[in-house]
C-alpha cells in the first residue's frame, strides 16, 4: 500500500488507514503502540506506512465507526472478481462465524469479513468499489487506474460541451 500512496499521491489520491481488532485480536495494543508493531512485529522489518493511519476502532458490529456503516450501505458487497473463499456460512441477512475469530456483534451479511479490505471513495465523497482483503494491490491499483481514466474523460467530455 506504501507503493501504491507513493505511485498516485501527486493525482490526489491518498490511502487511509483503520486499525481494528475485530479479526482474530490481530491488533491488540493501545493506540500509541500500532506503529511501533508495524515497525517492528507485523509486518516488521522496520515497516512504516506513509499514509494516514487512524486510531483503532470497530469497523463492524454495533459499535462500528460511522465511516464504515456509510460505506457498507453504500457497497455492500466486495468485487466479484474475488478469488479468497471466507470461512463464513451465509443465512440470511447474517452469516456464522465457525471459526470464531470474528469479534463483534452481530454479524450482518455486508460486513467486512478480515484484515485489509479496501474501498475507493471518489473525489465527490461517493463510493466507488470495495474489494476482498486478499485481492492482490496490483487488482486494486489497475481499478483504481481505470477510474481514474473515467474520471478524466468524463471531465474532458464535459470540457467540450
Amino acid at each position: 500500500m506504501n507503493a501504491l500512496h507513493e505511485e498516485m499521491k501527486d493525482y490526489g489520491f491518498t490511502i487511509l488507514g483503520f486499525p481494528s481488532n475485530q479479526f482474530g485480536k490481530q491488533e491488540p495494543g493501545e493506540n500509541h503502540e500500532i506503529l511501533a508493531t508495524l515497525k517492528h512485529v507485523r509486518p516488521g522489518n522496520g515497516f512504516v506506512p506513509n499514509f494516514l493511519l487512524f486510531q483503532r476502532g470497530d469497523v463492524n458490529g454495533d459499535t462500528e465507526q460511522g465511516v464504515y456503516t456509510f460505506l457498507k450501505v453504500k457497497i455492500p458487497k466486495p468485487s466479484t472478481k474475488d478469488f479468497w473463499k471466507t470461512s463464513t456460512l451465509e443465512i440470511g441477512d447474517s452469516f456464522e462465524n465457525p471459526t470464531n475469530r470474528l469479534f463483534w456483534e452481530p454479524l450482518k451479511i455486508n460486513d467486512i469479513k478480515w484484515n485489509f479490505e479496501k474501498f475507493l471513495v471518489g473525489p465527490d465523497g461517493k463510493p466507488v468499489m470495495r474489494w476482498f482483503p486478499r485481492v492482490p494491490v496490483s487488482e486494486v491499483r489497475e481499478d483504481i487506474l481505470k477510474y481514474f481514466r473515467q474520471l478524466f474523460s468524463q471531465s474532458t467530455q464535459q470540457n467540450i460541451d
